[in-house]
């Protein structure tokens, strides 16, 4: 009977409400660390890639002039920086176990403008090109509203 009780007794403060939210918090902090493993695994392969297009580039004829366009390459270094970003985003979450809203939105902004950048005018609408203008001045609203929110 004593075995009885411990089970439901040990069950009971299983599913009691500090034991559970522990729980889940060290589940977040798990799946935050593996997430965080395999972006630095995917920045190195992209960063391996980088100097791998970079020396061809450099090496092929005509020598020291690019066959693919500068945009590209300009984009293989953005997404570089933008993984970059989403890793300090991971340590700031595992620093104060929150979502710092200011990082996620200048990541955000990282990210459209990365497209502005890139942008193929002959193979993109104008409306295109408007709505990439819609989610930057959006963004860039939002991010000065949370600075002037936190002075």
């Amino acid at each position: 009977m004593t075995l009885r009780r411990r089970i439901v007794k040990g069950i009971q403060h299983f599913w009691s409400d500090t034991s559970f939210l522990h729980g889940l918090g060290w589940v977040e902090g798990a799946v935050a660390k593996i997430l965080s493993l395999a972006l630095v695994f995917v920045i190195v392969f992209a960063l391996v890639d980088l100097v791998y297009i970079l020396v061809r580039e450099l090496l092929t004829e005509p020598y020291g002039f690019f066959n693919s366009t500068v945009l590209d390459l300009f984009g293989l270094f953005l997404n570089i920086l933008i993984a970059l970003e989403l890793l300090e985003n991971i340590k700031a979450y595992l620093n104060h176990q929150g979502v710092q809203v200011q990082l996620v939105v200048a990541t955000a902004l990282i990210a459209v403008s990365r497209k502005l950048i890139i942008f193929d005018f002959a193979k993109s609408s104008g409306l295109d090109l408007l709505g990439l203008a819609a989610a930057i001045a959006a963004l860039s609203v939002s991010y000065w509203l949370i600075r002037q929110l936190r002075q």
